[in-house]
């Protein structure tokens, strides 16, 4: 079983095409990874019936190494490096740390501009605030749609900050996409095949929600769709998973999935322990925590008056609370020697 193909670091293009040319004719897919020393080309499909001379016997070629997780290019034997995803000039990855915040939903224009000028004085480089809003019931908010889409275009031309927001069909993609430089992934949605598909064929970075009951396998599977389309730029999100217990958080937040996550794949992990607890009160000392044990970023929900949230805002920060979590952080992220 071949899965990733090595190239000599000396190897030609030729030699490198050569292989390309070999596994499309087996009929697989190519992915190539080209790093500062060496050429890495994956094979992208069920490999079980390949043997590994038909590629290691070709001129060029360093090694062939059999992959047996399901989940090949989000693993690290297939990108050994650090994975950063550059967002117009804001870097997310390795050695870098960055806080998403914003209101959990855009209710109107002044209370969107409100936070988000609030947040980035305080240091968040991205705006976060959903329009189109999965409620568990049909009768909660549901997000302003379109409206809420050109509020947050205005705002962030207004302000020059950078926005995430939630797209939860094929068919808004390309709506969401034309104002989002982030496209959120919710976890209701992480099993959405067709969805994970259609973000994979877009040049835009990918928040990909773990969903409340997933494994960790499962959870790199689903990125692995993205992946396999030719998006790369996918950022995994840990935000709590369904327990037993509810009488006291909404979810248990699985702070031991980042340095598992960061173990296994290359990939970006983030943080949202807005939803991972549930809590206002708990936000800053698992953001503390979620920083500790190793996490590139966090996605905070900041509202000016949670008390009046339409959503969501018993988990909100408020002003007052968003600048202690930032005061507390800073020296936090300085000391696991990343930038903000």
């Amino acid at each position: 079983m071949a899965d990733l193909i090595i190239m000599k670091s000396d190897a030609t293009k030729k030699e490198i095409s050569q292989v390309v040319k070999k596994i499309e004719k087996l009929g697989f897919k190519p992915h190539i990874s080209k790093g500062t020393e060496r050429t890495i080309i994956g094979i992208i499909g069920d490999t079980r019936g390949i043997s590994d001379e038909l590629f290691r016997i070709m001129p060029g070629v360093s090694e062939v190494i059999s992959v047996l997780k399901e989940y090949k290019l989000a693993s690290r034997e297939f990108h050994q490096s650090d994975t950063i995803i550059d967002v117009n000039g804001v870097k997310i990855g390795e050695g870098y740390f960055v806080v998403m915040a914003g209101p959990c939903s855009v209710e109107s224009k002044e209370q969107l501009y409100k936070t988000a000028k609030h947040v980035k004085e305080k240091g968040a480089k991205i705006l976060r605030g959903a329009v189109f809003k999965p409620r568990t019931s049909p009768y909660s908010f549901l997000g302003l749609g379109t409206e809420g889409l050109k509020i947050v275009k205005e705002v962030k031309e207004k302000l020059n900050i950078l926005v995430i927001t939630e797209v939860m069909s094929t068919e808004e993609v390309e709506i969401v996409s034309e104002v989002s430089d982030i496209l959120q992934i919710g976890t209701r949605n992480m099993f959405n095949y067709r969805l994970l598909e259609r973000v994979g064929k877009i040049n835009k970075p990918v928040l990909l929600k773990r969903n409340f009951s997933a494994k960790i396998s499962e959870f790199l599977n689903c990125a692995e769709y993205i992946l396999k389309e030719g998006n790369n730029k996918v950022i995994l999100c840990e935000r709590g998973i369904r327990t037993f217990d509810s009488e006291f958080t909404r979810n248990l937040l699985d702070l031991s999935a980042i340095p598992l996550l960061k173990k296994e794949t290359h990939l970006p992990v983030v943080v949202d322990p807005s939803h991972g607890t549930g809590r206002s009160d708990l936000v800053i000392p698992m953001s503390k925590a979620a920083i500790s044990a190793g996490a590139d970023g966090l996605l905070i929900e900041v509202h000016p008056k949670p008390e009046e949230a339409l959503s969501d805002g018993f988990q909100s920060l408020n002003f007052e609370m968003f600048d202690n979590l930032m005061k507390e952080i800073i020296p936090l992220v300085k000391f696991m020697k990343k930038k903000m």
